[in-house]
């Protein structure tokens, strides 16, 4: 009986420790969907200020600065449209989703000319490499593309993400979801 609990003991213990290596070994580093749930110690840096919104060093939903300050690019591109905070939040969730809010120069199987926040591919939609590369002018023409769909003002926010995107997976982007909410909510200036 000893035994048998030791033994039982120790798979309960090597899952959870294998839980813990997936956690850590996701792709995006300390910062994947489930990212909340997990405690993220940022490097203390002052706030930045992008285009009018204050980005402190974080963590906020387990993203730090550097990371944050992608996100305050996409909000501000929504912004410039006027878009409002729901579909500014739509932009992060699909950036978190593609890149984990980081400006890659490399893309994956399905996309290796994919590159930037949003993982644009180089098919001529999304603009040169430089234009792929930058936080804003990707964001602008994430949302271009998005607010030129038909019904995108009623559309489920992963199934709008989705729509941009191509996914082979429509609900990719659901778990990213609250933790774009809370990113927005926080870098929201003051009277927005």
């Amino acid at each position: 009986m000893r035994k048998a609990f030791a033994i039982t003991a120790l798979f309960v213990c090597l899952a959870i420790g294998g839980a813990v290596v997936a956690i850590n070994s996701s792709p995006f580093g300390a910062f994947g969907a489930s990212s909340a749930s997990r405690s993220v110690s940022c490097p203390a840096a002052a706030s930045v200020n992008v285009g009018g919104i204050t980005v402190p060093a974080g963590p906020i939903a387990g993203y730090c600065q550097d990371r944050l300050i992608n996100a305050a690019y996409i909000m501000n591109a929504a912004r410039a449209q006027g878009i409002g905070t729901h579909t500014q939040a739509v932009g992060v969730m699909t950036a978190m989703g593609e890149s984990g809010l980081r400006v890659l120069d490399y893309g994956d199987a399905a996309g290796p000319d994919s590159r930037g926040l949003f993982q644009q591919r180089d098919n001529g939609a999304w603009g040169t490499l430089a234009d792929r590369m930058d936080p804003s002018i990707s964001a602008t023409n994430f949302f271009n593309k998005l607010t030129s769909l038909d019904g995108w003002q009623t559309m489920a926010p992963t199934e709008a993400a989705h729509a941009v995107q191509v996914n082979d997976d429509p609900n990719h982007y659901a778990p990213y979801w609250a933790g774009a909410q809370a990113i927005v909510a926080a870098l929201a200036p003051v009277g927005s």
